[in-house]
């Protein structure tokens, strides 16, 4: 296989990218949910190195979880408690083990967007 997925988060309401936003990947089966890798964005929004990467790439259910509440949190865009983002999951799945699968967040404090990238 030679499958990979990568993520990049964007903060629309600051025209940025989004740095230190903290990343959760989980492997999704019928009966689990498995925590595989957390990564943080780096100054580009993006992970250092591909979340799933070709040599651990399997088709499946996946969820991408970002912490984008601690992230706006840190930038004082937050907003008051409870926050209306705090944890965003992404549930998605990945059917050809030779496709890069991109999926970025595109953020902001009170809405969110994704969409399959390149």
């Amino acid at each position: 296989m030679s499958g990979y997925l990568t993520t990049h988060v964007l903060d629309t309401s600051r025209g940025c990218p989004a740095e230190g936003l903290l990343i959760e990947l989980y492997a999704i089966t019928q009966t689990a949910r498995s925590k595989l890798v957390e990564m943080r964005t780096n100054s580009d929004g993006r992970t250092d190195a591909p979340i799933l990467p070709e040599n651990k790439f399997e088709i499946g259910t996946y969820e991408l979880v970002f912490h984008a509440g601690d992230y706006l949190r840190s930038t004082g865009l937050a907003g008051a408690e409870p926050l209306f983002l705090d944890q965003i999951p992404l549930r998605f799945g990945m059917s050809d083990s030779d496709a890069h699968y991109h999926v970025p967040l595109l953020l902001s404090p009170y809405s969110y967007s994704t969409y399959r990238g390149s």
